[in-house]
Protein backbone atom coordinates (compact mmCIF):
# COMPACT_ATOMS: atom_id res chain seq x y z
CA UNK A 1 0.00 0.00 0.00
CA UNK A 2 1.16 3.59 -0.68
CA UNK A 3 2.49 6.05 2.09
CA UNK A 4 0.90 8.94 0.36
CA UNK A 5 -2.01 9.18 -2.61
CA UNK A 6 -2.63 12.19 -4.11
CA UNK A 7 -6.01 13.93 -5.03
CA UNK A 8 -7.83 14.33 -8.51
CA UNK A 9 -6.69 17.72 -8.72
CA UNK A 10 -3.00 16.88 -7.90
CA UNK A 11 -3.10 13.71 -10.59
CA UNK A 12 -4.48 16.12 -13.25
CA UNK A 13 -1.80 18.95 -12.87
CA UNK A 14 0.61 16.37 -12.65
CA UNK A 15 -0.14 15.12 -16.06
CA UNK A 16 -0.49 18.53 -17.56
CA UNK A 17 3.19 19.06 -16.19
CA UNK A 18 4.56 16.42 -18.01
CA UNK A 19 2.47 16.98 -21.07
CA UNK A 20 4.07 20.50 -21.15
CA UNK A 21 7.62 18.85 -20.22
CA UNK A 22 7.41 16.03 -22.94
CA UNK A 23 6.53 18.77 -26.12
CA UNK A 24 10.42 19.40 -25.47
CA UNK A 25 11.76 16.22 -23.92
CA UNK A 26 9.70 12.86 -22.56
CA UNK A 27 13.03 12.13 -20.97
CA UNK A 28 13.35 14.93 -18.81
CA UNK A 29 9.45 15.07 -18.38
CA UNK A 30 9.25 11.38 -16.56
CA UNK A 31 12.73 13.12 -14.78
CA UNK A 32 10.44 15.59 -13.31
CA UNK A 33 7.49 13.38 -12.82
CA UNK A 34 10.21 10.87 -10.81
CA UNK A 35 11.40 13.61 -8.48
CA UNK A 36 7.87 14.72 -8.07
CA UNK A 37 7.07 11.10 -6.61
CA UNK A 38 10.16 10.62 -4.76
CA UNK A 39 10.02 14.16 -2.75
CA UNK A 40 6.06 12.23 -2.00
CA UNK A 41 7.44 9.39 -0.55
CA UNK A 42 10.15 11.44 1.73
CA UNK A 43 7.34 13.24 2.50
CA UNK A 44 5.03 9.91 3.45
CA UNK A 45 8.06 9.09 5.86
CA UNK A 46 9.06 12.57 7.70
CA UNK A 47 5.61 14.36 6.77
CA UNK A 48 6.55 17.21 9.43
CA UNK A 49 9.52 18.14 6.79
CA UNK A 50 7.67 20.25 4.49
CA UNK A 51 6.28 23.98 5.75
CA UNK A 52 3.48 25.79 6.62
CA UNK A 53 3.38 29.22 4.31
CA UNK A 54 0.83 31.60 5.98
CA UNK A 55 1.78 33.62 3.31
CA UNK A 56 0.33 32.13 0.55
CA UNK A 57 -2.54 30.33 2.49
CA UNK A 58 -4.21 29.85 6.07
CA UNK A 59 -5.58 26.43 5.42
CA UNK A 60 -3.67 23.93 7.43
CA UNK A 61 -1.47 22.19 4.96
CA UNK A 62 2.40 22.07 4.36
CA UNK A 63 4.50 23.12 1.22
CA UNK A 64 7.63 21.15 -0.17
CA UNK A 65 9.46 22.44 -3.01
CA UNK A 66 10.73 19.17 -4.91
CA UNK A 67 14.37 19.18 -5.66
CA UNK A 68 16.38 19.50 -7.68
CA UNK A 69 14.14 21.27 -10.07
CA UNK A 70 12.84 24.23 -7.40
CA UNK A 71 10.04 24.72 -9.70
CA UNK A 72 7.00 22.81 -8.15
CA UNK A 73 5.72 22.91 -4.69
CA UNK A 74 4.40 19.77 -3.24
CA UNK A 75 1.11 21.29 -1.00
CA UNK A 76 0.15 18.46 1.36
CA UNK A 77 -1.86 17.52 4.29
CA UNK A 78 0.69 15.80 6.83
CA UNK A 79 -2.37 14.72 9.15
CA UNK A 80 -3.75 11.55 7.42
CA UNK A 81 -2.36 8.56 6.79
CA UNK A 82 -1.57 8.02 3.90
CA UNK A 83 -0.41 11.47 3.54
CA UNK A 84 -2.56 12.97 1.29
CA UNK A 85 -1.33 15.34 -1.96
CA UNK A 86 -3.40 17.83 -2.52
CA UNK A 87 -1.74 19.72 -5.16
CA UNK A 88 1.23 19.89 -7.48
CA UNK A 89 2.07 23.86 -8.28
CA UNK A 90 4.21 25.36 -9.94
CA UNK A 91 5.88 28.17 -8.02
CA UNK A 92 5.25 30.80 -10.40
CA UNK A 93 1.22 30.48 -10.43
CA UNK A 94 -0.84 32.43 -8.18
CA UNK A 95 -1.08 29.94 -5.10
CA UNK A 96 -3.03 31.90 -3.16
CA UNK A 97 -6.01 32.20 -5.62
CA UNK A 98 -5.79 28.67 -6.47
CA UNK A 99 -5.66 27.45 -3.00
CA UNK A 100 -8.93 30.03 -2.21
Amino acid sequence: MSRFRLTSKAVAYLSEIWSFIAQESPEAADRVEQAIYRACELLSESPLAGRFRKDLTSLPVRFWLVRPYHTYFIVYDSEPRPLLVIRILHVARDIPAILR
